[in-house]
Parts: C-alpha cells; structure tokens; sequence
C-alpha cells in the first residue's frame, strides 16, 4: 500500500511540474508577443513605413503558406495564384467599382478561397511531389488567365490603385494610417492561424500530418481536414495579396507568377518549417535582403539562394526551430 502511495504521489507532483512548465512557457510566450506588438507600433517611427508594410503582407504570406506545409504537410508550389487573384480582384474592386478598401480586400479573400477551393478538390487525393506539381500547373493557369484577361492590364497590371478611406471614414493616403490597418490586418491573420493551431482541428492537422493512415483508421476524414486548411491557407494568402494590392496601389503579374511561390517556400523554410513565428522571421529575412541588395551590383536571387542553402546546413530546422531546440528543457 505504502509503495502504491508513493507512486501515485510521485505522478501528481509529477503531472504538477509539466504544468506548471506550461503556464510558465505559455506566461513567456506571452511576453515576448506583447512586446513584439509594441516594438511593431513604435516602428514607423524609426523605419519606412512603407517597408514595414511590404515585411508584413509578405509575413502574413508565409504564415498562410506554413499553416499548409508546417502543420499538413502539404507542400504546394501554387500559393502565388492565391496571392496575385486578390490582389487583382482588390485594386479591380477598389479602383473601378469604386468599393472601400476593407470591401476591395474582403472581395479577394473570397475570390482566393474559392480558387483555395477548386484547387483543393483536384490536388488534394494527391501527396508528395504529385500534390506540388498539381497546384503548380493549376497556378500557371491563374497567372496565363491574368496575364489575357482584359481587367487585368496585361503586362501592365492594374496601376494607380486608390487606397480610399476605411470603412468611408478613415483616410488611407497616409502612410503611418495605412502601417497601422496593415499591421491590424497581419494581427488578425496571425491570431486566426495561431488559434487554428493550437485547436482541436489543429491537433488533427498534426495528426495527419505525422502519420495519415492512423488519423484514417481513428474514424477521421482526412481529405475534409486537409481541404478546409487549403482553403483557409488560400484565403490567408488572398488577404495579404489584397492589402499589399492597397499598399502599393499596384496589382501586377509578378505577384502571380512561380517565382513569388518560390519566395513563399524559401521563407517559410529558411524560418522554420512548423513554428508559429519562425515564417515571420524568414519572411522579414528575405524581404530585407532583397531591398538591400537591389541597391547594390550583386546579383539578388544568387546571394538568396547562398544565403538559403548556408541557412538549411546549419539550421536543419530553420532559425527559429533551432533556437526553439536549443531552448527546450532536457527531460
């Protein structure tokens, strides 16, 4: 009885210690986002806002892109059909049919959520490279259709977006207004993925991703699961195509075209496959590097894709899934 005792003993103080462990990780977590925010609201201050808010949409870009690879395992090469049809179908919204920015945005996100949807249903039976080949055929179609389509402008794109007033009130031309609706934008999008995550839908994502035929034989439909996070990638994705479409009052085909699904993948990776943070730290990466060496003779994509593969032999996990490694309690 007395050993009976000691066990049970041991296994409450046990249970007691992992939990505490989490409230304490989850009171740092805390922390850390509460000052992110505030580091985000004061930062128009110090840098160009219109920077910042390439660094957010591109950041709400890769989450929406890693809510599919980092937590299905679905990896898709047709993102940028997503992101390019909101933008077109925002700055179309905005500037021709004369609709509000938050409408014009919204619009996209129903537009890519519905192209989410079309693609899901034919990609999704598929796994491995067949699934990546797929959505990448179907969105050279999307970028063939904007490249004809009349509203589109052709090689021109659409220019001269107005970025209007929000919800008719606000006045978007400013440029530390329009920081401030972009990065209320990445917010809710982040949050909506965060929440995601760590729901019971989530949990079946993980599940589905670590091992699909145990998830089937628990009674779970996985080709619903994998579709629903499809579409919401494809919506998220919209969203940050949409707002940068208003931010830089453009909408052309570069932000459809295979190579900004080359980006989306390159900073999801370099970031860390599977963390909540780490695409917003390879995203702001990238973005970064990219501005930096446009002013200058080397050759962009060559010192990237260096800088990549240097990433992926030391950080097998990406940065942020490394230092999460490194910072995880033994035992």
């Amino acid at each position: 009885m007395t050993n009976t005792a000691n066990t049970q003993a041991a296994s409450v103080l046990q249970a007691s210690v992992v939990r505490e462990r989490r409230h304490a990780a989850a009171r740092r977590q805390k922390i850390f986002y509460a000052v992110l925010l505030v580091i985000a609201l004061l930062a128009p201050l110090a840098v160009y806002p219109v920077f910042l808010m390439k660094l957010l949409c591109f950041a709400l870009f890769a989450c929406a892109f890693n809510l599919l690879i980092g937590y299905v395992g679905l990896l898709s090469f047709g993102h940028a059909a997503f992101f390019g049809a909101a933008a077109y179908v925002t700055a179309h919204a905005v500037k021709v049919w004369g609709l509000t920015p938050e409408l014009g945005i919204l619009l996209g996100v129903a537009v890519a959520a519905l192209l989410g949807l079309a693609f899901g249903y034919l990609a999704i039976r598929r796994q491995g490279i067949y699934f990546a080949m797929v959505t990448l055929a179907l969105s050279q179609m999307v970028f063939f259709l904007a490249l004809q389509l009349p509203f589109t402008g052709g090689e021109d794109g659409i220019q001269a977006v107005p970025r209007g007033h929000l919800f008719g009130l606000v006045d978007l031309g400013d440029n530390l207004t329009m920081y401030y609706f972009v990065l209320a934008v990445f917010v809710a999008g982040f949050l909506l993925i965060y929440r995601t995550i760590h729901s019971p839908f989530g949990q079946v994502l993980k599940a589905i991703r670590e091992n699909e035929p145990r998830a089937v034989s628990l009674g779970y439909k996985v080709e619903q699961y994998k579709l629903a996070a499809f579409v919401m990638s494809a919506a998220l994705a919209g969203l940050a195509g949409g707002t940068k479409a208003i931010v830089f009052q453009l909408a052309s085909l570069t932000d459809i075209t295979w190579q900004m699904s080359g980006e989306v993948v390159l900073m999801t990776l370099l970031g860390g496959l599977g963390t909540i943070f780490g695409p917003v730290v390879g995203a702001f990466l990238v973005v970064t590097l990219q501005n930096y060496l446009a002013g200058t003779q080397l050759p962009v994509t060559v010192v990237t894709g260096v800088i990549f593969v240097v990433c992926v032999l030391l950080f097998r996990r990406g940065i942020v899934g490394e230092i999460a490694a490194r910072l995880k309690p033994r035992g």
